[in-house]
C-alpha cells in the first residue's frame, strides 16, 4: 500500500473515484472511512443527517477490508467503500424507529437483506440516516431524532423521507447511500439537496427487513435505490450488487442477468416532456430546468416531444384513498399516543373525521373555489374492504392505461419535474403533500425514475406570477425563499429499463456540469 495522497481531501471525491483509488492501492479503506467520519464530526452538528454513527464498527470493517485486499481478496467494486443507509433498514440488535418514539424499544433480530448484502459486498457502513416520521411527508424530521437541514441552506428542509441520506451525501459526510421511495422519497430529497438518485422498478432491490410507515399497505409498495453525487455512482451500485444474491436474500427480487451498463443509444430514443400534471404548477426554475434538459437531449439526437399522461388526478386520488383506508389507525397503534409531527396532524385528523363531516368540508372547499382540495378531502378516510379492493383495481388498471399511453406516443422515456418547487423552508411540508405528485405518479405505475441536479434558482425566478388556489399560494411562499437553491429534473422509463434512465440522466448531467449555476457538492 502506497502512502495516502495529501490532497485532495478524500470526502470530496465521488464513489467511483474512491473505489478506483482503493483498487489501485493509492489509499486505504481506513483512510477513506476516517476522512468521512471526520467530516461527519465537522458537519453533522448543524445538518443532523445521521441518526447513529457506527464509528468503531466502521473502522473495524475498514481494517478488515484492507487486510482482505492485501491478500488479494477484494469482494467487488464496493470493497472498502464507506456508505450510509436510511434508518428504516433493520440492524440486528438496534432499534428501527422510523421516527416513532414508541418504537425506540424495538430491537431487530437480524440485519435487513440490504444491510447484509452491502456487508457481503465489502462496503463499510458509516451509519444510519434521518427520515420523516412514518416516512410520510416531504421533510426529514421526527420526534425521535429531530430535523435534518439542507446543506445548501440550513433554513431549508432536505426533502423526505430519505432526506437525511440526501443531506449526508450532499455535505460530503458519505459518498454513497441507500434510501427508499414510495412517493418520491429518494427522488425529492435528491433533487432538493443537489444530488442524484434512482428509484428502480419495484423489487429490483431487496426490501426484506425494511420497516414501513403503514405496515400492510401494499396497494403501492416502496422501492429501495441508490443516492449519490454523480450518475456514475448510481450505476456503480447497479453494477456491484448481484441480482442472483439479492433474489436469494429476498425472493421477491427477480434473479436478473448482471448489470450490463447504461449504454442506450440516445439517437434511437423518443422522449416525452411533461411540465405540469395539473396539481401544482412547477416553479419557474423547475420548469426552466425541465425545458433545458429537453433541449440538451434534442441536441444529442434524442427525439423530444410533448407528453400529457392520461387520468393523473384519478390515479393520485386513488393512491391517497388507499393510503388512508384505515383512517390512520395503523399509525395510531404504532405511536401509542406518542408525539406526532405537525406535518401529519392535519391529514391524520382529516382521515379520522366521520364521513358526513368530511363530506361537508369537501363541499365547502369546492364552493370556495378549491376543487383540488375538495377532492383531496373526499379521498381521505376509512373505507370498507370492498372499496379498498376497488381502489386497488383502479390503480392496477391505471398502470396499463399509462403503458398504453406510452405505446401510443411511442415513448422510451419522459423528462419531468421531480417536485413542484425547490426545497421547502422548514415546516412548510404541512398541507402541501400534493406538490409531490410529479414523483408519486411513477410509484403508482411502478416505472423506474431518477433525478439529477441541473442548476440553481435564479433570483428573478423566486416568485410566482399568479396562484390558482390555496396550494399555489403556499407554493408562492416557497418560491419567494428559494433563490440559490438546487433544481433538478426527473427522468422516467419503462419498467426494467434502468439503463435508459441512467443513460439519459448521465447525458443531462454532462451538459449541466458545464453550466456556471450547477450546484456543486459536497457543500
Amino acid at each position: 500500500m502506497r502512502a495516502a495522497m495529501a490532497n485532495p481531501q478524500l470526502f470530496t471525491l465521488d464513489a467511483v473515484e474512491l473505489t478506483e483509488r482503493l483498487a489501485r492501492g493509492e489509499v486505504s479503506s481506513r483512510e477513506v472511512t476516517q476522512a468521512h467520519l471526520d467530516r461527519i464530526a465537522a458537519r453533522d452538528g448543524e445538518v443532523h443527517a445521521f441518526t447513529s454513527v457506527l464509528r468503531e464498527q466502521a473502522l473495524a470493517d475498514a481494517d478488515r477490508a484492507d487486510a482482505e485486499r492485501a491478500k488479494g481478496e477484494a469482494r467487488g467494486p464496493l470493497h472498502g467503500l464507506p456508505m450510509s443507509i436510511k434508518e428504516c433498514f433493520d440492524f440486528a440488535g438496534q432499534a428501527t424507529t422510523i421516527g416513532v418514539a414508541a418504537r425506540t424499544s424495538h430491537r431487530a433480530t437480524r440485519d435487513a437483506a440490504m444491510v447484509e448484502l452491502l456487508r457481503e459486498s465489502g462496503a463499510v457502513l458509516l451509519g444510519r440516516t434521518n427520515l420523516s416520521q412514518f416516512m410520510l411527508f416531504n421533510e426529514s424530521r421526527n420526534p425521535v431524532f429531530g430535523q435534518s437541514a439542507n446543506p445548501f441552506s440550513l433554513e431549508h428542509a432536505t426533502g423526505g423521507s430519505s432526506g437525511g441520506e440526501a443531506a449526508a451525501i450532499a455535505a460530503g459526510m458519505s459518498p454513497l447511500g441507500i434510501g427508499t421511495d414510495i412517493g418520491g422519497s429518494i427522488r425529492v430529497p435528491a433533487a432538493q439537496c443537489g444530488i442524484a438518485g434512482l428509484k428502480p422498478t419495484l423489487d429490483y432491490f431487496p426490501l426484506r427487513g425494511c420497516q414501513s410507515g403503514i405496515p400492510g399497505q401494499e396497494v403501492v409498495r416502496a422501492a429501495a435505490g441508490p443516492m449519490a453525487r454523480s450518475v456514475r455512482d448510481l450505476e456503480l451500485v447497479m453494477r456491484a450488487l448481484d441480482p442472483a444474491r439479492m433474489s436469494r436474500l429476498d425472493a421477491r427480487v427477480a434473479p436478473l442477468a448482471p448489470w450490463r451498463g447504461a449504454d442506450a443509444d440516445l439517437r434511437k430514443l423518443r422522449v416525452g416532456v411533461l411540465l405540469d400534471d395539473g396539481f401544482v404548477r412547477p416553479s419557474h426554475a423547475v420548469a426552466r430546468a425541465v425545458e433545458q434538459a429537453g433541449k440538451w437531449l434534442a441536441a444529442r439526437g434524442v427525439e423530444v416531444v410533448p407528453f400529457a399522461p392520461p387520468g393523473v388526478h384519478d390515479a393520485i386520488f386513488a393512491y391517497i384513498g388507499a393510503f388512508s383506508a384505515d383512517a390512520a389507525q395503523t399509525m395510531e397503534a404504532m405511536d401509542r399516543g406518542g408525539p406526532i409531527d405537525p406535518a401529519l396532524v392535519g391529514l391524520r385528523r382529516m382521515a379520522r373525521m366521520p364521513a358526513p363531516m368530511r363530506a361537508a368540508v369537501a363541499r365547502l372547499a369546492a364552493l370556495s373555489g378549491e376543487p383540488v382540495l375538495a377532492r383531496l378531502v373526499g379521498a381521505l378516510g376509512r373505507k370498507p374492504v370492498e372499496q379498498l379492493w376497488k381502489l386497488t383495481v383502479a390503480i392496477r388498471a391505471y398502470r396499463f392505461e399509462m403503458q398504453d399511453a406510452w405505446e401510443a406516443a411511442r415513448l422510451d422515456a419522459v423528462v419531468c419535474p421531480p417536485y413542484a418547487t425547490p426545497a421547502l423552508p422548514h415546516g412548510m411540508s404541512k398541507d402541501f403533500a400534493l406538490a409531490g405528485t410529479p414523483a408519486m405518479l411513477w410509484n403508482i405505475v411502478q416505472f423506474p425514475s431518477g433525478v439529477v441536479p441541473v442548476g440553481r434558482v435564479r433570483a428573478p425566478e423566486a416568485r410566482r406570477d399568479e396562484a390558482r388556489d390555496k396550494l399555489e399560494r403556499h407554493a408562492a411562499k416557497v418560491d419567494a425563499a428559494s433563490a440559490g437553491l438546487p433544481v433538478a429534473v426527473q427522468v422516467v422509463a419503462r419498467p426494467w429499463a434502468e439503463p435508459t434512465v441512467l443513460a439519459l440522466l448521465a447525458a443531462i448531467e454532462a451538459d449541466a456540469r458545464g453550466e456556471a449555476e450547477y450546484p456543486l457538492t459536497p457543500v
